[in-house]
Order: structure tokens, then C-alpha cells, then sequence
């Protein structure tokens, strides 16, 4: 998770590097480049339609860094592994991009290239994960506290003003800080690149210390002078302070320990480093030199056990730890003041609102006795109108009864017409819901009688088809008439087969027809019911006044409406269909079909 963010810092600035125009947004090929040098750098395999397909949905415009924050993480930062690629090369990729556009130092030019680049790791490493990055004065201040303790260099307390009184410092404001604080002390550019080298190989190479020691081999037990480098959980040594030629590495974990030694075989301020195979005797320049490594040791292995491997991760977060705790209590100190003086107020204002009290009740004292009188004025002028009210009201009360009796009698009377118009639009309704149950019925019944009618024309037609056939098989030669006889036999079988069914299908007509017939009865008697109650809806909705002559029920009844329905029949013209007249020489009977069917359809009036 920390190389994700560490990996995430770096490449922010190289997205941000891209936009030109500070718009938030980078082209398509800008970020095709960016993504081929980030793949290359971090050892992972490049998909180069992958760009293409995650953006095939988006317009060719530019894109956005939340719009390419998905694709960074799915085909690039997921398919990291810690290991397999060297971190100093993606932030020297990273800060070849954004120092073109944003590291541009006029003349206070101290920093080299490559110190700038180490002192931009170790912004990114201090500098909180909040975009975009900035560095707190605190963490400005104990890094540049670091750089100048290894060169020996005290800073001004001008300069510690002028940095605690911003708020925050993005890099670019930092690198400058840096070469104009180098440039007034006129500071060497050698010491002060040797300085920034040791800082970063401490805070971000995790190099607990680093020196040149005397160790004592194994096989031929003489004292050689090594380069060792502890970090947490091992302690590597090299043949020069390059660092290229690794002779060996021992692991500091819970299994290590080291002891003091006596001096012996010519060699002072010595020490052993024992492990479960081997025990290493090792011999330091000083006493001073020798407690700083022992203690540096134990830290390595306290960082091991605890499974972190950055120590100045750990005092990061230290410090951030006790910022927070700091802005806890300076926002408790402002709470506090301000709950103090939130009280004063309270205090002068009760102060005032109690003098202002007394006043106003010496002046109500005086105004209660006024008032007393005019009460009294009041109320007796108050008991002579309320009498009056009184009389007023018993009047208007007696009125009031005898209009609610009358209305009583009258809502008795609606509520007894309301009950036998209910009864009646429900006696309506079902008559109504009769009528539509047999106006279904007789529309399945129509259906079925079509699909008949279907049937009957496909057989038709299939008689048909078997005629024409038997024709065109009489005018063959003489010689196929043995096999012709033989096929129009069985022509003769099926023709039967389908007489026979078509005399089936005729009968279930008649059946449906019968069905139907029945139907339109009972279709008849729910329109005489309909016209029945209609009849009855009329004369309690127009109730015979004195005088008033009642009207005749052919008046009272709707106009005669004229329904078509389905007769048992559909009416069709008369079809006649081609005789065929089958003679073979074996003098065998001829047949004579006719398929037609003549049916009529005859339309009822319904009268609803």
C-alpha cells in the first residue's frame, strides 16, 4: 500500500506535467506515451489497444486525471510487484517530465539536477497524501533541519520565520527556498549535494547508518575493511562505499543479536552480530561510532519484528500524529476563549436586563393600579352586553332547532331516494355485466365458427389439388395406365378420408351454430331485462307530480338500436367446382364431387 501511494505521488506529477494549459486534462496520445514509459520503467507488460478500448466510449477530446485514475489502477498500478523494478527509475522518469515545465531556477542556481530530483523524492515521501501535494512547514523544517545538520549549518531564524508563516509549500516553492538559502550562505555545491545524497539514502533508501567497518572473515580469519549499509531487517557489506560489489548480507531479524567485545588481536571497540549459523566479529573506528551501530541495529530489528520497513515512515506519522494533536488542543484553547467571552457577554447583558427590569417594574406598579380601575369600567360594561348576547342568543337558538328539525325530515326524505337509486344501479349493473358475458360468449363462438370455416376451405382446396392431379394422370400413354390405376386407388382412399372429415367438420359447425343461437337468446333476454329496468330508472328519476300524466312506456325507452350479430351461418356465394369425371377402360365408376357450400348468415336487430 505505501509503494502504491509512493508510486501514485510520482506519476501525479508527471499527468500534471502534460497539461499544458493547467485545463485538468491531457490528449489521448500524451497519455499513450506516459503509459508506454510507465510499463517500460515498472517491468510490466504493455497492452497498447488497452488505452484505446477503456476510453472507447469517450469522444477523442481530452482526458481528465479521474478519468484516467481507473485505467492507472487496473493496468498499471495492480500489476506492480515490489521487486521486480527499480523505484529510482520511475522517479527519475516522473521528474524529467514535470521539471521541464515547472523547475526553472533563473540564476540562484546551487541545486544540481540530480540533487533536485533527490530532494523531490524526499518532498513526495514527507508530503501528505492529498492532492494536490503539499508540504507543511513543520515537514519543511525538520527536512531542511536534516540537510544542514550533515553539512554543519545552522539556519537563521529569519529563514525559520519566513517558513513557519506560510502555509503550505508545494515543491516547486521548496526547491526555490532551497537554492536561495544556498545561494546567501554561499554554500558549496559539493557538501551540499554530499548532504541532500545522505539524507535521501536515509529517508528514502531506508539506510539506517552507512560506514566503512573492520570485519573478520570466516575461512582465512583476517581483518578486512568493508562498507556496511543496516537497513530494517538486514545489514549488507560491500568491498568500496560504491556499493556495487555486494560481499554479503546478514539478516537482522528476532533470531540476530548483538554483543560487545573485548579488545583483542590488535583491534579495539569491537562487537559481534551472532545469527543461528554464523557470528560476525566486527570492529568500529571508536567507542562512539561503535554505541551508535549497536543502537542503530536494534533498531533494525525492532522494525523487523514490527514488520515496517521505513523508519522515518514511522516518525512520519510520529509527527503528523502529534500535528493533529497540537491543532486539537490550540482548537480547544480557541473553543474555550471563546465560550469565556460568550459568557461576559451573558454576563453584561443579564447585568443590563436586570436594571432594565427594575425600572420597568416600578412602571408597572403604577400601571397596574390604572388598570385596576379600568377593568372594573370594563366589566361592568361587559356584563350589560353579555346579558344582552344572552337573550339574543336563547332567541336564536329556538329559531335554529326548529330549522334543524325541518332539515332533518328533509335529509331523512333524500337519504330514502338515495337507498333506491343505489339498489337500482345494482340491479342495472348486473344486468349490464349479463349483457357483456353474452356478448363474449357470442364472440368465441364466432371465432370458433371461423376457425371452422378455415378448415373447411383447406379441405377444399386439398380436394381440389387431388382433382387436378387425377386429370393430369388420365392424359399420361397408355402404358403407365396399370401404375395409374394402382395410385388413383389410393387417391380414391384419401378422397374418402377427406369426405369423411369434412362431414365431420360440418357436423361440429351445426353444433357451434347451435351454440350460437343460444347465446343471441340469452343476448335477447338481457336486452329486454336492460330495457325493463331502464324503464323503472326512468320513473324514479321523473317522479308523477300532482296533475302530471304519466308517460307511456314507449316514450320512457331508448330509441331501438340495431346490433349486427353472428347468424348461425356466414353468408358466402355459391361455389361450383370442376366435375371430374374418372373413366378407366376396366369400366370402373366415375366420381362426382361437389365441394361447394352454400351458407347464409341472416342479421338479428337487438334493441338495447
Amino acid at each position: 500500500m505505501a509503494l502504491r501511494a509512493a508510486l501514485l505521488k510520482s506519476i501525479w506529477y508527471a499527468f500534471t506535467s502534460l497539461d499544458t494549459e493547467d485545463s485538468g486534462k491531457v490528449s489521448k496520445s500524451q497519455l499513450k506515451v506516459l503509459s508506454h514509459n510507465l510499463h517500460s520503467v515498472l517491468r510490466i507488460p504493455h497492452d497498447p489497444a488497452a488505452l484505446e478500448r477503456h476510453f472507447s466510449d469517450d469522444d477523442d477530446g481530452p482526458v481528465s486525471s479521474q478519468g484516467y485514475m481507473p485505467y492507472l489502477n487496473q493496468f498499471i498500478l495492480d500489476k506492480v510487484t515490489e521487486g521486480t523494478f527499480v523505484k529510482e527509475e520511475v522517479d527519475e522518469l516522473c521528474w524529467t517530465l514535470c521539471s521541464k515545465k515547472n523547475y526553472r531556477p533563473d540564476t540562484l542556481l546551487v541545486l544540481t539536477n540530480q540533487d533536485a530530483l533527490r530532494l523531490w523524492c524526499l518532498f513526495n515521501f514527507l508530503a501528505d497524501d492529498k492532492y494536490p501535494l503539499a508540504l507543511v512547514p513543520e515537514e519543511a523544517e525538520y527536512l531542511l533541519r536534516k540537510v544542514s545538520s550533515v553539512m554543519t549549518v545552522e539556519l537563521s531564524c529569519v529563514e525559520l520565520e519566513e517558513l513557519q508563516s506560510r502555509d503550505a509549500l508545494s515543491v516547486w516553492e521548496f526547491l526555490e527556498l532551497v537554492n536561495t538559502a544556498a545561494a546567501s550562505r554561499d554554500a558549496d555545491a559539493e557538501s551540499l549535494s554530499m548532504a541532500v545524497e545522505k539524507v535521501y539514502r536515509e529517508m528514502v533508501g531506508n539506510v539506517l547508518k552507512e560506514g566503512y567497518l573492520w570485519k573478520k572473515g570466516h575461512l582465512r580469519r583476517n581483518w578486512t575493511e568493508r562498507w556496511f549499509c543496516l537497513k530494517p531487517g538486514s545489514l549488507s557489506y560491500y568491498a568500496s562505499e560504491d556499493g556495487k560489489e555486494c560481499k554479503g548480507v546478514i539478516e537482522m531479524d528476532q533470531n540476530c543479536c548483538v554483543e560487545v567485545l573485548s579488545d583483542r588481536d590488535g583491534k579495539r571497540c569491537m562487537f559481534c552480530v551472532k545469527t543461528l549459523n554464523k557470528t560476525f566479529e566486527i570492529s568500529a573506528p571508536d567507542s562512539r561510532q561503535r554505541q551508535e551501530w549497536i543502537t542503530a541495529m536494534a533498531t533494525a530489528q525492532r522494525l523487523s519484528a514490527s514488520g515496517r520497513s521505513s523508519l522515518h515512515e514511522e516518525l512520519k506519522a510520529r509527527r503528523r500524529d502529534q500535528r493533529e494533536e497540537r491543532e486539537r488542543r490550540r482548537l480547544l484553547r480557541v473553543e474555550e476563549t471563546r465560550r469565556l467571552q460568550e459568557l461576559q457577554e451573558e454576563r453584561e447583558e443579564q447585568r443590563v436586563e436586570l436594571k432594565l427590569l427594575k425600572e420597568a417594574q416600578m412602571q408597572t406598579r403604577v400601571s397596574q393600579k390604572e388598570e385596576e380601575k379600568r377593568r372594573s369600567r370594563q366589566q361592568e360594561e361587559l356584563q350589560n352586553t353579555l346579558e344582552k348576547q344572552l337573550i339574543q342568543a336563547q332567541e336564536a337558538r329556538a329559531n335554529l332547532r326548529a330549522e334543524v328539525a325541518v332539515r332533518d325530515l328533509e335529509a331523512e326524505h333524500q337519504r330514502r331516494r338515495i337507498r333506491e337509486l343505489e339498489d337500482l344501479h345494482h340491479r342495472l349493473q348486473e344486468a349490464l355485466e349479463q349483457q357483456i358475458r353474452a356478448r363474449q360468449e357470442e364472440e368465441t363462438y364466432r371465432y370458433t365458427q371461423t376457425r371452422l370455416l378455415a378448415e373447411e376451405e383447406e379441405k377444399v382446396k386439398s380436394l381440389l389439388a387431388l382433382q387436378e392431379e387425377q386429370e393430369e394422370q388420365l392424359q399420361q400413354t397408355q402404358r403407365e395406365k396399370l401404375e395409374l390405376k394402382l395410385e388413383m386407388d389410393k387417391k380414391s382412399q384419401d378422397l374418402d378420408e377427406a369426405q369423411k372429415q369434412l362431414d365431420k367438420v360440418r357436423a361440429s359447425r351445426r353444433r357451434v351454430d347451435q351454440d350460437i343461437a343460444a347465446a343471441q337468446r340469452k343476448l335477447r333476454q338481457a336486452s329486454t331485462s336492460v330495457k325493463h329496468w331502464n324503464v323503472q330508472m326512468n320513473r324514479l328519476m321523473h317522479p308523477i307530480g300532482p296533475g302530471e300524466r304519466r308517460a307511456s312506456s314507449g316514450n320512457l325507452l331508448a330509441p331501438p338500436v340495431r346490433v349486427p350479430s353472428v347468424s348461425e351461418t356466414e353468408s358466402r356465394p355459391p361455389m361450383k367446382d370442376k366435375q371430374n369425371n374418372l373413366e378407366c377402360e376396366d369400366n370402373s365408376s366415375g366420381e362426382n364431387m361437389d365441394c361447394g357450400n352454400n351458407e347464409n348468415t341472416e342479421p338479428t336487430d337487438l334493441d338495447v
